[in-house]
């Protein structure tokens, strides 16, 4: 089967669900995204990353919890091409559990809070982005 050239003017467009809470996962998130990142930035095409964390996943993007702040930071640093959401839903879930306000719940400084992780996924999915779970 042939696939049509991709015209010059196209952006790859990525974006990589993580909902678990453990490091393997939360690595195996951000490998893909530098990982991604290189490949197209080596043959000289664009791309566009967001990393969306809801569920327990969201722990990848809080600093008060995450085994990956380190990485979070040189990926943010190194490949302005990678954005992170964190669900708002999610975020105030815990909050409530934890006893405390929304806003209280540390993240990351470069994550974007979205109303719900899930319908950013839906909606950059009807929108023609390739969306992944590792």
């Amino acid at each position: 089967m042939a696939f049509p050239a991709l015209a010059a003017d196209k952006v790859h467009r990525l974006a990589l669900q993580i909902s678990d809470d453990t490091p393997e996962k939360m690595n195996a998130v951000l490998n893909v995204a530098a990982n991604v990142s290189r490949h197209y930035s080596e043959i000289g095409e664009e791309v566009e990353i967001r990393i969306i964390a809801f569920n327990a996943g969201l722990n990848m993007l809080r600093t008060d919890k995450s085994p990956a702040v380190a990485r979070l930071k040189s990926i943010s640093e190194s490949l302005p091409n990678v954005a992170f959401e964190a669900c708002g839903n999610t975020r105030d879930s815990m909050a409530r559990n934890e006893g405390k306000k929304p806003e209280e719940i540390p993240l990351f400084a470069s994550a974007k809070v979205v109303t719900a992780g899930v319908v950013s996924l839906i909606e950059l999915g009807e929108k023609g982005w390739t969306i992944v779970r590792p």
